[in-house]
């Protein structure tokens, strides 16, 4: 399992929440986690969601309100969609800092 984590500085409080405490939990568990503070992906297309990748065909698309508050999920097997966060992943991922090697503080 790999989790890329793209995110604004300076880090909120629920994101160094899940950097020190949650990664150090998922780790152990097999997760592999990378940090790539936003400002470093300007040349990355990003999608518009927050999204979870399964198989390389279904996209589970996170919804977040403006506020930061839950809104919901959906399901999304277009193509073109998943080869738009697939893209993306990869490239966040080449760009971004193993968990061990970064510090968010």
């Amino acid at each position: 399992m790999q989790r890329a984590r793209v995110f604004s500085t300076p880090a909120s409080d629920y994101l160094r929440f899940e950097y020190e405490y949650t990664t150090s939990l998922n780790q152990p568990a097999g997760e592999d986690v990378r940090w790539l503070p936003r400002r470093q992906g300007t040349a990355i297309a990003l999608p518009g969601n927050d999204f979870w990748l399964f198989d390389d065909e279904t996209l589970l698309v996170l919804h977040f309100a403006g506020n930061g508050d839950w809104e919901g999920t959906e399901i999304d097997t277009r193509p073109a969609a998943v080869n738009l966060c697939r893209n993306a992943f990869e490239e966040v991922w080449r760009q971004a800092v193993p968990h061990e090697d970064y510090s968010i503080i």
